[in-house]
C-alpha cells in the first residue's frame, strides 16, 4: 500500500474519509487485494494468517474443519494471483473470507444466532461476526502437551502443520490478539522447540521450557488485552482520541523523533490499527510490516534504542520495539512557557489551526514528561484547550492564559496524589489489605453491581497494584494509570447493556482521559436503597474451615462486599472491628471438635 502523506493535521480527520482514500489508493494499484497481500505474505505466512482469521471468527471449529477453509481461500488465492482478472477476485479481503464462512455447513447448529449474520451486507455482516467472538472461551479444553519424543518428531517431520496447530490454539484462544502477535508469539515457540529437539535429554530440556511457554501464553493475554483496549478507543471515541494517545505515546518514547515524522507514523499506525480491529487479519499482517520496515528504515531519525530490533528477524521486531526503552530527551529542551503560556500571540496561532497547533503542543509536552501517562498527558492538553477557547474571546486573553500553568499542575497533583497513596496503601499494608480497601470503597460507589463482578474488579485493581507500585518512582504513575484505564474502561463497556447507577454513567459518559479521576472522585451512591438484612448470610458451616485456602479467602471477601452493600455508610473502624471479630471466630471455631456448634453459638 502506498501511504497517503498527512502532514501535521492530525485531529480533525474523518475516519471515513481517510479509509476510502487509502481504499481508492490501494485499488487503484493493485485489481485483485487478495493477489497483492498473497504476493506480499508468500504462501507459509498467508496460510498461518488465514488461519488466525478463521480461528478467530469459528472458535469451536477444529483444526483439520478450519485447514480445509485455509486451503480453499490459499487455492483461491494463488489463482487470483496467476490472473487478476478471474471471477470474484476483485472483492475484498473481509468479503473473501466471510463469504467462505458463511458457507460452512451446519453454522446455525454450532454457533446459533451468529448464522443471522450471512443476512447482512458488508461491513455491517462483519461488525455482526466480531460481536460473537467470545473473549474468554469455557468451551475451549484447557492445552495438553504431546509427549517430548512426539512433539519433536513431529516439528521434525512436519513442522508447518506443528506450528499451525500453535497459531489455531492461540488464535481460538484470544480471539482480538492482532495476527502480528500470534506470528510473534509462533516464532518464540519454535525457538523453544529449535532448543530442545536438539538436545540429548528432549524431555528435561521442554520441562524447563514450559515455563517459558507458559510466559508465552500470558504475554498473549496481556497483548490481546491491550490490543482490545485500543480498539475499544478506536470504536468508542474515534481517531482522534486514538491519534493522540498514539502520539502522545510515541513522542514520549522517541522525543528525538522530528513532529512531522511523528505525525505521519500515527496516522499509519492508525490505518494499520483499524484493519486489525475489524479483523482484517492479512492486511493487518501485511501493513503491520511494512510500517516496521518503515520504522527500521528510520531508525536513525526516530530512536537508536530500534538498531537491536531492526537486526531480527521480521515477525520478531514487533514485540522488541513494542519493549525497547524510551529513548533519552534531547539536551536544552526550551521551556514550554515562553511559547505556550507567557507569548502575547498564542491566540493568534490557536486561532490559525486549532488542530495543528494542539498537537504540536501535545507532542512537545510528551517529549518532555516520559513519566507521565498518556491519559494525564491528554487532560493537560484539553484543559490547555479549554482554557484557549475561553480566554481567547476575552478583552486581555494573555493575562486570563498565563494561569495555565496553574491548571496543569492542579492536574499533575491529583494524578500523583492518587498514585502515592494507593501505592502508600500496597506496600505497607500488602496486597490482602489492599484489595478488602478496594472493595469497600468500590461497593459503596456502586452496590448495585454482583458481588462476583465487585471482588473481580478488585482483583485486577489489585493486580494493577502488584504490578505498577513495585516500580521506579518515575514508572508508577504511566504504568498504574494506564492499567486502571483499562479496567475502567472494560467497566463501562459492560454498563452500557445494563447500567449501575446514575454516577456511574455519568463517568462512563466522561472524555475517554477523564474517567480514571472521576471513579476516584465518585462518593458513595446516595440514592441505593440497601435490601432487608438477610441473616443467612451469617449462616456459617464447617466449609468455612475445611475449604481451601483460595475458597475460603474468596467467600470472605464475597461476605465483606454483601456486608458493605447492607450497610454502605459503615465506617471503617465498624468493619474493622467486625473483620477481626469474624477472623477470631473463625480461628477459635476451626480449633473445636464440633464446628458447626460453634460457628452457630458465635
Amino acid at each position: 500500500m502506498k501511504w497517503l502523506t498527512v502532514i501535521s493535521f492530525i485531529f480533525f480527520l474523518s475516519s471515513a474519509r481517510s479509509r476510502n482514500l487509502h481504499r481508492a489508493a490501494r485499488d487503484a494499484e493493485h485489481k485483485s487485494e487478495i493477489a497483492h497481500r498473497y504476493n506480499d505474505l508468500k504462501e507459509e505466512t498467508f496460510k498461518a494468517v488465514a488461519m488466525v482469521t478463521f480461528a478467530q471468527y469459528l472458535q469451536k471449529c477444529s483444526y483439520d474443519g478450519l485447514s480445509k477453509l485455509v486451503r480453499d481461500v490459499t487455492d483461491f488465492a494463488q489463482k487470483c494471483a496467476a490472473n487478476e482478472d478471474a471471477p470474484d477476485c476483485t472483492k475484498s479481503l473481509p468479503t473473501i473470507f466471510l463469504d467462505r464462512i458463511c458457507q460452512v455447513e451446519q453454522l446455525r447448529d454450532s454457533y446459533g444466532n451468529m448464522a443471522d449474520c450471512c443476512a447482512k451486507a458488508d461491513p455491517e455482516r462483519n461488525q455482526c461476526f466480531l460481536s460473537f467472538k467470545v473473549h474468554q472461551p469455557d468451551f475451549i479444553p484447557p492445552y495438553q502437551r504431546p509427549a517430548a519424543d512426539v512433539i519433536c518428531n513431529e516439528y521434525k517431520d512436519n513442522r508447518v502443520a506443528l506450528l499451525g496447530h500453535f497459531v489455531y490454539t492461540v488464535a481460538r484462544r484470544n480471539p482480538f490478539l492482532h495476527a502480528p502477535a500470534i506470528l510473534g508469539l509462533a516464532a518464540e515457540y519454535e525457538n523453544a522447540l529449535k532448543t530442545c529437539c536438539s538436545e540429548s535429554d528432549i524431555g528435561t530440556c521442554l520441562d524447563a521450557q514450559v515455563q517459558q511457554i507458559s510466559v508465552i501464553k500470558e504475554r498473549a493475554k496481556k497483548i490481546g488485552v491491550q490490543q482490545q483496549h485500543g480498539c475499544r478507543i478506536l470504536e468508542k471515541y474515534g481517531e482522534r482520541t486514538f491519534q493522540a494517545n498514539k502520539l502522545a505515546r510515541m513522542s514520549q518514547k522517541y522525543p528525538k523523533a522530528p513532529f512531522e515524522e511523528m505525525g505521519k507514523m500515527v496516522h499509519e499506525l492508525t490505518d494499520v490499527y483499524k484493519e486489525c480491529c475489524e479483523g482484517d487479519m492479512v492486511e493487518c499482517v501485511d501493513d503491520w510490516s511494512e510500517l516496521v520496515n518503515k520504522l527500521c528504515t528510520k531508525q536513525d531519525i526516530f530512536s537508536s534504542k530500534l538498531k537491536p530490533c531492526c537486526e531480527k528477524p521480521v515477525v520478531e521486531r514487533t514485540r522488541c520495539i513494542m519493549e525497547a526503552d524510551f529513548d533519552e530527551k534531547p539536551d536544552n529542551l526550551p521551556s514550554l512557557a515562553e511559547k505556550y503560556v507567557q507569548d502575547k500571540e498564542v491566540c493568534k496561532s490557536y486561532e490559525a489551526g486549532h488542530d495543528a497547533f494542539l498537537s504540536k503542543f501535545l507532542y512537545e509536552y510528551s517529549r518532555r514528561h516520559p513519566e507521565f501517562s498518556t491519559e494525564l498527558i491528554l487532560r493537560i492538553t484539553k484543559g490547555y484547550e479549554t482554557l484557549l477557547e475561553k480566554c481567547c474571546k476575552t478583552d486581555n486573553p494573555a493575562e486570563c492564559y498565563g494561569k495555565a500553568v496553574k491548571e496543569v499542575n492542579k492536574h499533575i497533583k491529583e494524578t500523583q496524589d492518587v498514585v502515592k497513596t494507593n501505592c502508600d496503601l500496597f506496600n505497607t499494608h500488602g496486597q490482602e489489605d489492599f484489595l478488602k480497601g478496594i472493595l469497600v470503597r468500590y461497593t459503596k460507589k456502586m452496590p448495585q453491581v454482583s458481588t462476583e463482578t465487585l471482588v473481580e474488579i478488585g482483583k485486577k485493581m489489585t493486580a494493577v497494584g502488584a504490578k505498577c507500585c513495585s516500580l521506579p518512582e518515575e514508572k508508577r504513575l504511566s504504568c498504574s494509570e494506564h492499567y486502571l484505564t483499562i479496567v475502567i474502561e472494560k467497566m463501562c463497556q459492560k454498563q452500557e447493556s445494563s447500567p449501575v447507577n446514575d454516577q456511574v454513567t455519568h463517568c462512563c459518559n466522561e472524555f475517554y482521559s477523564n474517567k480514571r479521576p472521576c471513579f476516584t472522585a465518585m462518593g458513595i451512591d446516595a440514592k441505593y436503597v440497601p435490601p432487608a438484612f438477610d441473616p443467612m448470610m451469617f449462616n456459617f458451616d464447617d466449609k468455612l474451615c475445611s475449604a481451601p485456602d483460595s475458597e475460603r479467602e474468596e467467600n470472605q471477601l464475597k461476605l465483606l462486599v454483601n456486608l458493605i452493600k447492607r450497610k454502605p455508610q459503615m465506617t471503617e473502624d465498624q468493619i474493622k472491628t467486625i473483620a477481626g471479630g469474624f477472623t477470631a471466630m473463625v480461628e477459635k471455631c476451626c480449633k473445636q471438635a464440633d464446628v458447626d456448634a460453634c460457628l452457630g453459638e458465635e
